[in-house]
Formats: C-alpha cells, sequence, structure tokens
C-alpha cells in the first residue's frame, strides 16, 4: 500500500503550485498548522543545497474533532502532511495518506474517519 497520494505537475511553477495547493486544501476545510521550508533549513543546519521542498501540516477540524474523539492519542499523528517539491520533471504534490498511517490503530471506527480524510486530500491532490 502506497503512503501518499503523489501528482507531478510537469510544466508547474513551485510557488504557483504551492498557492493552488493551499487553495484547494482550504476548498476542502484544511487550514496549515505548520509549514516547514525543507530546502531553507538543510541550507542553515548542516550547508546542503537542495530544489525547493516545503512539507504542509493541513488540518481538517472537524475531521480532526472526530478522530480524537475516537482515539484521543491520534494526535500523535496528527496534523496531515503535504509536500509540495521541485524535482527535475516538475513540482510533484504528495499528501500522506490518513488510512495508511492510521493502519498503526486497531480501530475500524477511526479507519473510516481516516477514509474520509483520504478521499477529500485525494480531490486536493487531483485539482492542483
Amino acid at each position: 500500500m502506497s503512503y501518499t497520494m503523489t501528482r507531478l505537475i510537469a510544466d508547474g511553477d513551485f510557488e504557483t503550485v504551492d498557492a493552488k495547493v493551499r487553495d484547494a486544501l482550504a476548498d476542502k476545510g484544511f487550514g496549515i498548522l505548520t509549514e516547514i521550508d525543507v530546502k531553507a533549513t538543510m541550507k542553515k543546519k548542516i550547508g546542503k543545497e537542495m530544489p525547493s521542498y516545503r512539507i504542509l501540516g493541513a488540518c481538517n477540524p472537524e475531521m480532526a474533532w472526530e478522530a480524537i474523539a475516537i482515539e484521543p492519542r491520534v494526535g500523535a499523528m496528527l496534523p496531515c502532511n503535504v509536500i509540495i517539491r521541485q524535482t527535475r520533471d516538475g513540482v510533484e504534490v504528495s499528501a500522506v495518506d490518513p488510512v495508511a498511517s492510521m493502519k498503526a490503530i486497531d480501530n475500524d471506527d477511526l479507519v473510516q474517519v481516516a477514509g474520509e480524510v483520504r478521499d477529500m486530500l485525494s480531490e486536493v491532490v487531483a485539482s492542483v
């Protein structure tokens, strides 16, 4: 089982794709709780150069509320990470598959909620 849903935008500009991802997430009720500029962090911390790479920690509050009500410690696995990274072939967008990440928790109700979130994130990735 793949642990991400991924799409390559062959002719995409990194910042334009980033903006489209943010808009698509907002359209599905997700907000950005965290943002990591991996490229800048690697340069600052270890002096290494790499292509643009950003991690967005996205959260849909309604879905998070449901998940936490079912399994209070699920917060250790939140938020849903979405990456935007520059490749030789274009800009890649990948979102975590919540169903894959929730396999570690034996709770069928939680898997159902994770499936709903997966569908939403899959639509986000497809719409960019």
